[in-house]
């Protein structure tokens, strides 16, 4: 092991680390707003709305996100009209391809969850909060959407932990998270061995941070359950 150029190269994992950091929370986050109102839509039978937003996930969840990275990279590029649009001024861009991909990808994946967690809430929180005076929107956000959140915790951990490991086909598109930088490390100094290792040493220690703090979240916010986490 070459220790001393693994130390000399620590700028270049620190640069992967914050991309894939990058690469995991801001999709997860647009995701997110896309299948809010796509689950709400889907749930409610909102005309047009939800068929598209169903035919959306199973597109999604239907495709390998390698393909989807790709067509986002190599394919809506060519489209006619679209170097001389405004959309031009993000697909020209790697970063902006990976998380315009990512991002539908989670969206996807979140319409599913959300979806399945709407429709198995009791109907008796909605007839609470009306009774409480609570319009159908305040009731939504104030009362349905919290209570959802605070029971798919755990499957919100899954997604990042997955999102995160996903984040590595970066690579593919050229941007160099941690996997980049480590082929970036190894072509660099003729190795075969010590960049993919401190990758795989850096994603584990990432994953367990993650999966450390949505454990004190489960702990905080799932308590009144009694479950012993």
């Amino acid at each position: 092991m070459r220790f001393d150029l693994i130390a000399g190269n620590l700028g270049l994992f620190a640069q992967g680390i914050w991309l894939t950091l990058q690469l995991t929370f801001i999709p997860m986050v647009i995701g997110l707003c896309i299948a809010l109102p796509g689950a709400l839509a889907q749930v409610r039978g909102t005309p047009i709305l939800a068929p598209l937003m169903r035919g959306f996930s199973y597109l999604i969840c239907g495709t390998p996100l390698t393909v989807q990275l790709l067509f986002v990279y190599f394919v809506l590029p060519e489209v006619p009209g679209v170097r001389s649009s405004w959309a031009w001024m993000f697909l020209r861009d790697p970063w902006w391809c990976a998380v315009i991909a990512f991002s539908l990808s989670a969206g996807g994946y979140w319409i599913v969850l959300l979806a399945g967690e709407i429709e198995a809430t009791p109907k008796g929180i909605m007839e609470a909060a009306a009774a409480l005076g609570l319009s159908l929107r305040q009731s939504t956000w104030l009362v349905l959407i919290p209570s959802v959140f605070r029971r798919i915790l755990p499957q919100v951990g899954n997604e990042v932990v997955l999102m995160m490991h996903a984040s590595a086909l970066a690579s593919v598109v050229t941007l160099a998270d941690i996997l980049g930088a480590a082929r970036t490390f190894n072509a660099r100094h003729y190795l075969a061995v010590e960049g993919l290792l401190v990758a795989a040493i850096l994603y584990m220690a990432l994953t367990f941070t993650v999966i450390g703090v949505f454990s004190l979240l489960e702990r905080r916010y799932m308590a009144y359950l009694g479950l012993n986490r």
